[in-house]
C-alpha cells in the first residue's frame, strides 16, 4: 500500500515544501498520466501537478487505475488563507458535507460529502508545533487545526497540511522545511516509526466528532490537545446550516428544523466510523455556538442516530 503526498505547481506553499521534500532521501522517477507527475520513496508517492490544489478530484481512484499500487492515505500540501492575514501552520479534514445537491462547492469537493478523514492529524499537528517551535517557528506561526471544508474529492482517508495566510508567508522557506520534515518524519520515512498510525487496540480508541464553533475550532482543540485524542471531522456552525421554522406555535424538535444540517452530521459521523474502524467516536458540541433550540434539535438527533454526546472528560 502506497502514501499519495500531492502538490501543485501553481501555489508556492505547495511547491516548496514538495521540493524541501524531495530533497530528503533518495527519490526515482514514477508514473506520469494525465499531466500527473510523480516520484517514488519506498512506500510514498510525491505527486506533482499544474491545476489547483482542489481541482484534481479521485487521485487516489486513478493511481491504483493507472498503477494497479493500492493507496493507503492521500496528504495535500497547500496554502492557507484568513481575513487575519495571520501567519500559520494548519492541519484539516476535508469535505463540503453542508452543501446541497446544485450547489456549486467554491473551491472543490462534491454537495453532501465528506472525505475519509486521515487519523494522522491529532499526532501529526502535536509533531507539527515541535518542529516548528525547534525552526523558531513559534510564536510567529500559529499552529492549529481547521474545520472540515473544500476538496478535492478523494476515498481514502485524508488530510490538508497548509502553510497561512498571505504571499509572504506561503514562500517561507522555514516554513516549508518543517512542513517537509513533518511529511518525513509522520511517515517514517527515514527509519523511524511513523507517527499516527490508528491501532483499534489502543488503550484510548475514543474519536472526537467536533460540532459548532468557528474555522478554528478552539473548544475542540482544546479537549484535543489536551489529551492526545483522535479528531475526525470537525463541523463549524457555518457547515450546520438549520432553518428556524416560521411558526411559532408549537415546539421546536429536530424534524421541524429545516436546513442541510442533518445530512452534515450524519456524512462526517460516518466518514469519521471509516477512517477509525472499531474506534467509538463521539460527538462534542460547542454549546456556545448555538442558540437554544439549535442546540435541543442537534442533541435530539444525534441521540436519534445513536452518537453518543461526550463532555470534555469523557475523551481522556
Amino acid at each position: 500500500m502506497v502514501t499519495l503526498v500531492v502538490s501543485t505547481t501553481t501555489d508556492p506553499a505547495s511547491f516548496n515544501p514538495a521540493s524541501a521534500l524531495s530533497a530528503i532521501g533518495t527519490w526515482t522517477p514514477g508514473a506520469s498520466f494525465q499531466g500527473i507527475r510523480s516520484k517514488v520513496n519506498g512506500d510514498v508517492r510525491l505527486l506533482e501537478h499544474d491545476r489547483g490544489i482542489v481541482e484534481e478530484d479521485c487521485l487516489d481512484d486513478r493511481w491504483e487505475e493507472v498503477t494497479g499500487e493500492v493507496v493507503d492515505e492521500i496528504i495535500f500540501l497547500s496554502k492557507h488563507t484568513a481575513v487575519t492575514n495571520r501567519p500559520a501552520l494548519t492541519v484539516h479534514p476535508i469535505g463540503v458535507p453542508h452543501l446541497k445537491e446544485g450547489d456549486v462547492p467554491p473551491q472543490g469537493g462534491k454537495p453532501g460529502w465528506a472525505a475519509v478523514p486521515s487519523p494522522r492529524m491529532t499526532p501529526w499537528l502535536i509533531l507539527l508545533n515541535k518542529l516548528a517551535q525547534s525552526h523558531n517557528l513559534v510564536p510567529e506561526f500559529e499552529i492549529t487545526l481547521e474545520a472540515t471544508h473544500h476538496g478535492p474529492v478523494t476515498s481514502k482517508p485524508t488530510m490538508f497540511l497548509e502553510i497561512g495566510s498571505t504571499s509572504e508567508y506561503w514562500q517561507r522557506q522555514d516554513a516549508a522545511q518543517v512542513i517537509a520534515q513533518l511529511v518525513w518524519e509522520g511517515l517514517g520515512m527515514g527509519g523511524g516509526e511513523a507517527v499516527g498510525n490508528w491501532n483499534s487496540m489502543s488503550s484510548n480508541k475514543k474519536i472526537l466528532l467536533g460540532i459548532g464553533g468557528g474555522h478554528y475550532v478552539p473548544r475542540h482543540m482544546d479537549i484535543i490537545l489536551k489529551g492526545g485524542v483522535w479528531v475526525g471531522h470537525l463541523l463549524s456552525g457555518y457547515s450546520l446550516p438549520m432553518e428556524e421554522p416560521i411558526e411559532s406555535k408549537g415546539e421546536k424538535n429536530s424534524n421541524n428544523i429545516g436546513g442541510t444540517w442533518k445530512h452534515a452530521i450524519k456524512v462526517a459521523y460516518d466518514a469519521t466510523v471509516e477512517g477509525f474502524p472499531g474506534g467509538e467516536v463521539i460527538a462534542h458540541i460547542d454549546h456556545k455556538s448555538f442558540k437554544g433550540w439549535q442546540k435541543k434539535a442537534i442533541v435530539e438527533y444525534l441521540g436519534e442516530q445513536n452518537i453518543k454526546i461526550g463532555k470534555p472528560g469523557d475523551f481522556y
